[in-house]
Formats: C-alpha cells, structure tokens, sequence
C-alpha cells in the first residue's frame, strides 16, 4: 500500500473554533481541506437577508396590508389619549416600521408618537437611527432603541418592576428566532394597554417555506438554527392563551432562480439566508445540496414564471386584540 500524501493544512476561521474536514480532490493527487458548515454570523446575516429582500416581494405585500388593513386596525387605538406609546419588537433596519407610523400619524393626526424599539442587530440598529435621521416628516416621534433581544428585553422589565403599557406592538417575522414563542407572546400581550393591538406577521401556512420545513426537513443542514413556525403554530398559542385573533392572509413570491446558477454570488447569499448557513453552496455536501435544490423546485414550494423560478413566500398578518 502507498504511503498516504502529505496533508495540505487550511485553517477556517469559525464563529468560536477554527473548523476543518477533511477531503479527496478528485484527481487524488493530494488531501486538502475546506471549511465545516456553520451558522450566519450577525453581520452576515444583514448580507443575506439584504439578497433576500432585494429579490422578494415581501416588503410590497407588507406595504399592501399597510394600505388596505392597518387604517382600520388602528384606528380605535389610544381613544383620547394625546400620545400614543407603539414598541416594535425584532424591527430591524425599520423601514416597515416607518411606515406604519406614517400611518398612525395619519389616521390619528395631531397626536404624539411614542415609539421604542428591541432589536440585537447593532448593524440594525444604526441604519435604522441613519433612516430617522433622514426622515422629514417624524417631527412628533420619539425614538427610544434597546438593543437587547426580546427575552433579555423582557428579563431587564421584569429585574425593573416596571410595565409599561403600549397602544401598539409589532413582531414582524422574528418569533422563529426566541427561545419560548407561547411566552414570549404571553409577555408582550400583557404589555398591551386596554383596547390595544398586537401584530404579528409570519409566514402562511400556505407559503413553500412551510411545505419546505414539513415535507423536506432533511434537506436542511443542523446550522439552520431557530423554530420552523408558520401561522397556524402561531394561531394554536393565542386559542391556548385564550386571546381573540384575526387573521389576514397576503401573496408574496421570491425569485430564486439564481440559486440554482453555478458560481452566482447572489443565488449563493440567498442559499445562506435559506439555510441559516455561511457558504451553504461552497461547504455543504453535494449531495445535500442537490436535494435542497431539488425540494425547492417542488410545486407545493415554488412555481416556474417566463423561466424565473418563484418560491413561495406567503405572509400571514396575525392581529390579537388586548
């Protein structure tokens, strides 16, 4: 038996360990290394995320309900009151944020907003402060930040001893990221003032990241971390809670088709988002990846348009009464 070649050492810096496998290049002539699969960083997190948003049409089915739902919603918010408190819970960079003040500004005019925001994210957090700073039109808006997450926002109210009550609180498409989702609803709920309103937004039962995450969970590496949760999970905890609910349902595709293209450094950010995963194209095994590939272009996840190949991405916005 020949001596085994000289191994070719790479190290691959990881999020807190420097992860290597080890591998046979197809010519055989020597071993060499590549990186483990392992999770989005933060900052690489906004990377791939920004693929996805750039590609989807998630925010132009928000930005519908906003036109055709949200004035009624609010409009019997904070009867009287000369302020109205609103707290955004995961808001990201704020753009959806914005705009439903916008909208409050609009149906209540005249009267003070007082907004707070929990997001982790520091990138986040800055663009979103960048945004109001070039926002004209926010004169009667307060800002306050906590870059916490939600339970360590929730520990720090419950360590104070203090409650606040808000007319309004949002959590668009964050619950699959908290540790507890029955409490952590449980707690923001109880944060509502009299006659107030939750918001929830995430993703329809109906949408191909549900079929995805029931139908091909093997497809999906142990990196993707967080809940596979869709609406009627949701749904299920606020009937357990005893909490009166609407539901609205929205259409949203994704354009996906350049994950499929060899090489393409966008398909390849989108891929990271899906999966949760750094490089998923450049580390996963193959055969992973082509039955990734394969389950997402599966009818009940996606559909073919003039050749461009559309994930589904269906939202469903949750409004829970106080």
């Amino acid at each position: 038996m020949e001596p085994a070649p000289e191994l070719k050492r790479n190290s691959f810096p990881s999020m807190n360990f420097e992860a290597e496998i080890l591998t046979t290049p197809h010519d055989n002539s020597e071993l060499y290394m590549i990186p483990a699969m392992r999770s989005l960083t933060a900052e690489e997190y906004v990377e791939a995320f920004k693929a996805f948003l750039e590609h989807s049409t998630e925010h132009q089915c928000m930005d519908e309900f906003n036109r055709e739902q949200m004035p009624t919603i609010v409009a019997g918010l904070g009867t009287g009151k000369s302020t109205l408190s609103v707290l955004g819970v995961g808001s990201g960079t704020g753009e959806q944020d914005l705009k439903m003040i916008r909208i409050l500004q609009a149906v209540h005019p005249g009267v003070f907003i007082d907004n707070e925001i929990v997001e982790p994210n520091p990138q986040h957090v800055a663009a979103y402060k960048e945004l109001v700073n070039r926002a004209p039109d926010l004169q009667n808006v307060s800002f306050i930040w906590h870059q916490l997450t939600s339970l360590e926002y929730e520990q720090q109210v419950k360590e104070r001893g203090t409650h606040k009550k808000f007319d309004f609180i949002h959590m668009i498409q964050m619950l699959y990221r908290v540790e507890d989702i029955r409490s952590t609803i449980k707690f923001f709920h109880s944060c509502l003032d009299h006659h107030g309103k939750l918001l929830i937004i995430i993703l329809s039962d109906s949408s191909g990241w549900a079929s995805l995450w029931k139908k091909h969970r093997d497809c999906l590496p142990a990196t993707d971390s967080g809940h596979y949760i869709t609406c009627s999970g949701i749904t299920e905890v606020l009937q357990s809670l005893g909490l009166q609910h609407r539901v609205y349902e929205l259409p949203s595709g994704w354009d996906i088709t350049e994950c499929f293209s060899e090489g393409d450094a966008v398909g390849g950010r989108m891929m990271d988002f899906l999966t949760g995963t750094k490089n998923f194209l450049g580390t996963a095994p193959p055969a992973l990846r082509r039955r990734l590939q394969a389950a997402l272009r599966q009818p009940e996840c996606s559909s073919t348009r003039d050749g461009r190949v559309i994930f589904s991405n269906n939202l469903s916005m949750i409004v829970v009464e106080s």
